[in-house]
């Protein structure tokens, strides 16, 4: 096994891990297929992707977007316009999913809320350069708070089966363990570089994918479709 592939999966060992839970969502989709998570293995291809280019962008030259020297390694904004079709993605299953009329229309404004900001923040920062920090704060404080919503619909209506048999619950708690600090991690490293580095935050912020997608396999893995909502 030569040096460079050693490489990746010591620095990138989650992007196999990305490809490992498309294989599982695609072998398990029969589970899913009509619920609102229809599109998930489509938006976890989407991921293992955009990680795969911005792999490619960050260590192979002829992989670079710009010949403008400010961009050499830059792969910033493939990770803006990813974030964007994250939070879209799942505002839209939450807002499927929940019942509650309240709860849904401040989904949708939330939602519009979190675009509004990812364009206005497009127009104070360059998004080719540097993450859009404050968008996606407001963004993950939006899917938190829908994340809540679904939490209390499940903890008031009756289910004979158990919530470890749901997917979306585990894909829930993946995504709210992450979303709580995933933004301001980004953000300390920006406004607080030496601080970031100090506590390897990044370590952190890998554990924390690592989480996330644990929660995502084993929903998959042990999810019914009975127990699904």
């Amino acid at each position: 096994m030569n040096s460079a592939y050693l490489f990746f999966l010591q620095d990138h060992f989650y992007i196999p891990l990305y490809f490992f839970t498309w294989a599982i969502s695609a072998f398990r989709y029969k589970r899913y297929f009509d619920t609102a998570l229809k599109y998930l293995p489509i938006f976890i291809a989407y991921t293992f992707f955009t990680e795969l280019l911005g792999y490619f962008i960050k260590h192979h030259e002829e992989f670079l977007f710009f010949s403008d020297d400010r961009y050499i390694t830059r792969n910033v904004i493939i990770y803006n316009a990813y974030q964007i079709v994250c939070f879209i993605f799942f505002y839209w299953v939450y807002w499927k999913t929940l019942r509650t009329p309240r709860f849904k229309n401040w989904v949708k404004y939330g939602a519009y809320l979190s675009i509004l900001s990812q364009l206005i923040s497009g127009f104070f920062q360059n998004p080719f350069y540097v993450h859009l920090y404050y968008a996606n704060i407001i963004g993950s404080l939006v899917l938190v708070m829908a994340i809540f919503f679904y939490f209390k619909e499940k903890q008031d209506e009756p289910n004979p089966m158990p919530q470890k048999y749901n997917l979306l619950f585990w894909i829930s708690t993946g995504l709210l363990v992450f979303y709580l600090f995933f933004p301001f991690i980004l953000l300390l490293g920006y406004v607080n570089y030496s601080f970031y580095a100090q506590f390897n935050l990044r370590t952190v912020l890998l554990f924390l994918i690592v989480f996330m997608y644990l929660c995502i396999n084993l929903g998959l893995l042990i999810g019914k479709r009975k127990a699904f909502r």
